[in-house]
């Protein structure tokens, strides 16, 4: 699907989410969206001869949910009108940046070309060493994604963050939740959308430079030279001559110079006005080598790059909430749900649960790969070195802990950082209460202990870079799991 489908699906998504009491969708609405889509969807793959696919699904649901609720809610419809992200930064700032080159004072210099002329020589040094730096950050594995922020990416991708106070609870928290997601899920394009207007206004800025030279050598007669408090006429040749010498190796019929037409050219010593069109010739060559066509081919890339993006937007439709929608159109397919037991054993009884908790999660055909439990105290790396955690098939990655142990960093903490960093699809975490409700049964106050003990690892999980999920292996009605909301996943570090 391309960026504008996958938006508005991922806004439906962060929608009902958040809408667990349905106060915003009904269950009806719901369900008449997805049966009206899958009609529509139907019609649409039986007139294109095509099969019915889960994209054309969720594109039409996603529409007649919107449209729903901005019939039902006109704040919403703003929001939707409105847009998102700066989409006028893309157009405006390369022209601004041509604006800007053909202001640079030293060009503007109506009656004088200096042969070290500093902006102009900036603008080409600036440009190699952005090249060197481009070509090293390439070749670093491991490297971050880029030198922009995330709060720069945020705002690019989705705009200003506040919404009207006319909006229904549930459903401005589904909408700041998905500003939030699509922040995230967007960040690629945004990225690709960013360097290619990065280039392009360098690219516009050498370029309004460029023509800054030429317009006022046509109104004016330009006297060439050179001044310099540390060089003499050797060193300034040498500069000059290692600058200039692919342009003269390309251009042949470029005029050359010799360390002779340098000593004459020092301002102080009778500059002639005659041979200035030379040195804008030379300047301006240059920097269209250096700096306009390689920034051009730059700016090509990273643009088809943003097209590609935008064109096939890489949503994970693996998602537990996609499947459920996949599997109301008999589009889905088995999720696997694996689950990595930290220091506890499971019985028959708990294993059954653990299968039943799946489907609640990942749907009724959902299966479980159960690994082997790992010791406490075991190095993670020895424990799961047979694991290969890109596993085609597993949907999820879960962490299983008892709810009746006390988690610690040296041990749960590692285990949890371990399967963070290398779990690329992100990693749920399972409380099982079973165990220590069993022990408490009858006892006073055991809900408050309960509670307390959650509480507990909820914080511990937040500050491992997961979210938990309590369930409750001999019972799992007792923590009933919304079929696709899914299981909380933390993403790769």
């Amino acid at each position: 699907m391309n960026e504008q489908v996958a938006r508005r699906v991922v806004l439906v998504r962060a929608i009902e989410s958040a809408d667990t009491g349905l106060q915003v969708l009904s269950e009806d609405d719901r369900k008449y969206a997805s049966r009206s889509a899958r009609e529509l969807a139907a019609w649409q793959a039986a007139d294109s001869k095509a099969a019915l696919t889960q994209e054309h699904f969720l594109e039409q649901r996603s529409e007649q949910i919107l449209k729903r609720l901005a019939e039902r809610t006109p704040a919403f419809a703003s929001f939707q009108r409105r847009g998102l992200g700066l989409p006028g930064v893309w157009a405006a700032l390369p022209p601004l940046a041509l604006c800007a080159g053909a202001l640079l004072d030293r060009i503007a210099d109506p009656h004088r070309v200096d042969l070290l002329s500093a902006p102009l020589l900036f603008i080409v040094g600036w440009n190699l060493l952005v090249y060197l730096i481009l070509l090293i950050w390439a070749l670093i594995p491991g490297r971050k994604t880029g030198w922009a922020g995330q709060g720069l990416l945020r705002r690019l991708s989705v705009g200003k963050a506040a919404l009207t106070r006319k909006l229904p609870g549930a459903l401005a928290t589904g909408m700041t939740n998905f500003m939030g997601e699509w922040a995230v899920l967007s960040e690629p394009l945004t990225r690709a959308r960013l360097s290619r207007t990065v280039h392009l206004a360098a690219a516009a800025f050498a370029l309004g430079a460029v023509l800054s030279l030429y317009a006022r050598g046509l109104l004016t007669q330009y006297v060439a030279g050179w001044e310099s408090t540390f060089l003499d006429a050797s060193q300034v040749h040498t500069l000059l001559s290692w600058l200039f010498a692919p342009v003269l190796f390309l251009l042949p019929q470029l005029q050359g110079f010799s360390p002779a037409d340098i000593e004459a050219l020092r301002f102080g010593a009778g500059v002639s006005p005659a041979g200035g069109a030379r040195w804008v010739h030379l300047y301006g060559a240059t920097i269209l080598l250096f700096v306009v066509l390689p920034r051009l081919v730059l700016a090509g890339f990273q643009g088809w790059r943003a097209r590609r993006l935008a064109r096939r937007f890489p949503l994970e439709l693996e998602h537990p909430y996609f499947r459920k929608l996949a599997d109301s159109i008999g589009a889905g397919t088995a999720a696997v749900l694996r689950v990595l037991p930290y220091s506890f054993t499971l019985d028959e009884a708990r294993d059954r649960g653990l299968w039943t908790v799946a489907a609640m999660a990942l749907g009724a055909q959902a299966r479980v790969l159960l690994r082997p439990t790992v010791a406490y105290g075991e190095e993670p790396k020895d424990a799961l070195q047979g694991t290969p955690f890109d596993e085609a098939g597993v949907t999820v990655t879960a962490a299983l802990f008892s709810l009746a142990a006390t988690p610690e960093k040296e041990n749960h903490g590692a285990f949890l950082d371990y399967l963070v960093r290398n779990s690329k699809r992100g990693v749920a975490v399972l409380l099982d209460e079973s165990s220590m409700t069993e022990r408490g049964a009858g006892q006073a106050g055991l809900d408050a202990r309960v509670a307390e003990r959650v509480a507990l690892w909820r914080q511990f999980c937040s500050f491992h870079g997961t979210a938990a999920t309590v369930v409750n292996l001999i019972d799992p009605a007792r923590h009933p799991i919304e079929l696709g909301a899914g299981l909380a996943l933390a993403e790769l570090r």
